[in-house]
């Protein structure tokens, strides 16, 4: 069996079983395991899967079915370039808001731990992790909270968002789709992010490679909101002067 045949066949059991391991795969092929993570490395960097600690996953399996330390490993190094580059767009004196997601926290744990930031955020994650500094003063809003995905949403949430005013907005979607626009799997999350963008002076989208072109669950908005986009990919011709035309910057 040639590389691309077992790569081909890898791709196969993603589709059967969402998820591999890498001793499995080395145990099917009768190869070693080091050969086995080279092949989902270049796999990954194709965006055909994506790697997590051990093994892979579908790139398109949605995160709702994933638990929250499956999605921190999605993609991971992806989200960290991601991550570092938004942070370079923060300032002394923020005041920022974020919502929950995997990338809106390895964002938040590459701010400048010096800076006097206001955060706001409905992630349960980040709001633990950011009230350990004494230079960031943090609120969680507060709602129903999902314990799976650790984030609170509701009417509570969303009242309590519109009291307070934001510098910048930091993202994270699902899907970015020409038609579609910004998109994400929860909809309870979907109207928070809303109102987040409403109460924000710069809205910052922070979001992988294998997030575009793809549609997600609810619609959150279209791409006029946006004014950055920050990504690890290179952009389809037709969606980079879509986004040109609607007054959006990409970083990546």
């Amino acid at each position: 069996m040639t590389a691309e045949q077992r790569k081909q066949k890898i791709l196969e059991l993603i589709k059967e079983k969402d998820t591999v391991r890498v001793t499995n795969l080395s145990r099917i092929f009768g190869v070693s395991e080091v050969t086995i993570r080279t092949d989902l490395e270049d796999m990954e960097k194709k965006g055909l899967l994506s790697r997590i600690h051990g093994g892979a996953v579908s790139t398109y399996k949605p995160y709702y079915s994933m638990n929250l330390n499956q999605r921190l490993e999605t993609n991971q190094r992806a989200k960290v370039e991601i991550a570092e580059k938004v942070a370079s767009l923060i300032q002394p004196n923020d005041t920022i808001m974020l919502n929950s997601g995997t990338t809106t926290l390895l964002t938040f744990r590459k701010f400048p731990k010096e800076y006097n930031l206001s955060i706001i955020t409905n992630s349960i994650s980040i709001a633990l992790e950011a009230a350990g500094n004494p230079n960031y003063d943090v609120v969680l809003v507060g709602g129903s909270v999902n314990t799976k995905y650790q984030f609170t949403y509701g009417n509570d949430a969303t009242r309590q968002l519109r009291k307070y005013h934001a510098d910048k907005l930091i993202l994270s979607v699902d899907g970015i789709d020409l038609r579609a626009g910004f998109t994400t799997y929860y909809n309870r999350e979907a109207t928070i992010d809303a109102v987040m963008i409403e109460q924000s002076d710069c809205c910052i989208i922070a979001a992988d490679k294998t997030k575009f072109n793809h549609k997600a669950l609810v619609k959150i908005t279209d791409f006029s909101v946006a004014d950055y986009i920050v990504t690890n990919g290179q952009l389809t011709r037709e969606l980079q002067e879509e986004l040109q035309l609607q007054g959006v910057t990409v970083i990546n």
